[in-house]
């Protein structure tokens, strides 16, 4: 016999007692019925989701969600497409007309060529005053419609003049067949969009005149040259009558009576 901590005596030859079990079946049901357990061979998936796992299956809390966004356009109007044209075409008008401006030099004045080659026909300045009264006196002179032109030709704007030109010579034709043939030219050369001398046309003026072809006459092309003429008259004429060349045309000196003496 062996005495162990507070004086339990412990035969040396008996057993130890066993722990108390884990695990308990429970009772079998009555009327003799039994469970049937079915064994799970995967990884068994929890009953319920937690927040946990929620938060973690959708993302960080703090990601915000983005909307979603409306596909951009593939496509855009004619008209989209026109106006952004011109827009681009006026804006590299303008700037290489500047760009041909600041290079120009002190020979290539236009003044010097018109005294060149209309040398004959170079107005006085009492005469050159009486073309700052109205456009049509500026374009019924020679001499002024050339100096016109040469003054559109440095602003890049002579196809506006060429155009209001082509009509005034349309109108004198007489054979309709050869008129049916000089209205397609016009509109294809200063009407038509993106043509090589587009003039600035509203759409309905534009609408218009094409339509006008279909039965040619000599105002088809009343209401766009109507227009190109006002567009001269409020923008490209004030402009020419404040020019270099103008000026120097008004306020040329005479030949003093004296110099003229002595020469003879």
């Amino acid at each position: 016999m062996t005495r162990q901590h507070c004086g339990d005596w412990v035969s040396l030859g008996s057993a130890s007692p066993s722990p108390p079990p884990l695990y308990k079946a429970p009772p079998e049901p009555l009327g003799g019925q039994r469970n049937v357990t079915v064994k799970q061979t995967g990884p068994r998936a929890p009953a319920l989701l937690t927040r946990a796992d929620c938060t973690h299956a959708a993302g960080p809390p703090h990601a915000p969600v983005e909307p979603a966004r409306r596909p951009a356009p593939m496509f855009h109007t004619v008209v989209d497409l026109s106006e952004r044209y011109l827009e681009r075409a006026k804006d590299m008008k303008n700037r290489l007309a500047f760009l041909r401006r600041r290079n120009e030099s002190p020979g290539s004045n236009p003044a010097s060529k018109l005294d060149k080659s209309m040398k004959s026909v170079k107005p006085c300045p009492e005469e050159a005053l009486k073309w700052g009264d109205s456009l049509d006196k500026l374009l019924t002179h020679k001499y002024g419609l050339a100096a016109f032109r040469a003054f559109l030709r440095t602003e890049f704007s002579e196809e506006n003049l060429e155009f209001w030109l082509a009509c005034e010579e349309y109108r004198k034709i007489k054979s309709q067949s050869k008129m049916a043939s000089k209205a397609k030219k016009i509109f294809a050369e200063y009407i038509a969009i993106q043509s090589c001398k587009e003039v600035n046309l509203d759409s309905y003026t534009r609408d218009h005149t094409k339509d006008n072809l279909q039965n040619v006459t000599r105002s088809c092309f009343d209401l766009a040259q109507r227009r190109i003429y006002g567009l001269m008259e409020k923008d490209s004429y004030p402009r020419f009558l404040r020019s270099e060349l103008y000026l120097d045309l008004i306020n040329q000196k005479k030949p003093s009576s004296t110099s003229t003496s002595s020469s003879s």
